[in-house]
C-alpha cells in the first residue's frame, strides 16, 4: 500500500518502511509524527482513492529516527571592481522519519 502526502508544501509518495528526509521540527528522536494531509492512497492494483483535496480520516504515521544536517552550501557575494567579497555557509537541519503505518 502506498500514499501521497503533503508536507511543507511538497507532495511525497510513501510506502511502509520508507525513510524520508523532512524539514526540521522540534520532535525528539523516537517520537511519533502523524501526517493527516493525505492526497491519495492505493495498493498498486488499480484501486486508488483520491481526496478532494484530502482524504478524510486517512493518516500516515511515522517515527523520527534521527536529526541530521544536510550538505554544506557555500554562498559567495562580490561586487566587481570595488574589492567587496563575502563568503558565508549554510547547513540545513533535517529529521529522518521512518513510515510505520498507513491508514485509509
Amino acid at each position: 500500500m502506498y500514499a501521497i502526502i503533503e508536507d511543507s508544501g511538497s507532495q511525497i509518495k510513501v510506502t511502509k518502511g520508507d525513510v524520508l528526509q523532512l524539514d526540521h521540527r522540534p520532535i525528539e528522536d523516537g517520537g511519533e509524527i502523524v501526517f493527516d494531509r493525505v492526497l491519495m492512497t492505493g495498493n498498486g492494483e488499480g484501486n486508488a482513492r483520491l481526496g478532494q483535496p484530502y482524504i478524510s480520516g486517512a493518516t500516515v504515521t511515522g517515527k523520527v529516527v534521527r536529526h541530521e544536517l544536510g550538505e554544506k552550501i557555500d554562498v559567495y557575494r562580490f561586487r566587481r571592481r570595488t574589492g567587496y567579497k563575502c563568503k558565508t555557509g549554510h547547513r540545513q537541519s533535517y529529521i529522518a522519519v521512518e513510515i510505520t503505518d498507513i491508514k485509509g
